[in-house]
């Protein structure tokens, strides 16, 4: 539940143990949507991304349908093989709503992720364009029941989107999105176990986990720099 100081700041929570940090006025919603820029940067990314949901299924399924390079793997080779889809989308999902809850009431932030977010596909699609691999031999199909609707994955599973790792990279952007030293740390621990799992799962090899922090990294800069509005 959100509150407020005798100021009129908005306050949400800041960490794991439920301080409350204020938003300065300026940085609020009403501050923030009176100025064109902002409303022109917001409005831009929304059609970008709603542009990009309309190709990546067919793009998806030009991967799958596109022979690439097995690779050994002896880290990944070290782990079990299970089906873990069940803790890593809750753990995934978990971590949206908790970055929501503090993006949401802060304007600029939330324009960052959504920008980031996007470049993030974007450098995503090129390195899958760029990099044809198939998956480890061992590989457990991983059920998401929210992108196998949308990306309609369900009669032909897509397991050719490889490096880097999609899932992995999106706890890194929350990571880096989160504020409060609580929900952070909570953050990288359910990073790190995310990265573990898609190795468990063998949906994943390591070069892409390892990797996937740095392609998460640029877009979230990148983002900072493309969605900068002056909070004066």
């Amino acid at each position: 539940m959100l509150t407020s100081d005798n100021s009129g700041s908005t306050l949400v929570p800041a960490n794991g143990r439920g301080v409350l940090a204020t938003i300065a006025p300026a940085d609020r919603w009403p501050a923030q949507w009176q100025k064109p820029a902002f409303r022109w940067r917001l409005g831009l990314v929304l059609v970008l991304l709603v542009a990009l949901l309309t190709v990546v299924p067919s793009f998806y399924h030009f991967i799958q349908a596109r022979p690439g390079s097995l690779l050994a793997d002896p880290l990944a080779s070290l782990l079990p093989v299970r089906d873990v889809s069940a803790p890593t989308f809750t753990l995934i999902y978990g971590s949206i709503v908790a970055t929501l809850w503090q993006v949401l009431p802060r304007p600029r932030q939330l324009l960052r992720a959504l920008w980031a977010y996007y470049l993030l596909q974007l450098f995503r699609m090129l390195t899958l364009w760029l990099w044809p691999l198939d998956p480890p031999r061992e590989l457990v199909q991983l059920h998401d029941p929210v992108v196998d609707y949308l990306f309609q994955t369900a009669g032909q599973p897509i397991v050719r989107d490889l490096f880097f790792s999609g899932h992995t990279a999106t706890m890194v952007l929350l990571l880096l999105l989160c504020k409060g030293p609580r929900l952070r740390l909570a953050m990288l621990l359910a990073t790190i176990a995310v990265g573990t799992l898609v190795l468990v799962q063998r949906v994943h090899y390591s070069y892409d986990v390892l990797a996937a922090p740095l392609f998460a990294w640029l877009a979230y800069w990148l983002a900072g720099r493309v969605s900068a509005v002056s909070s004066k």
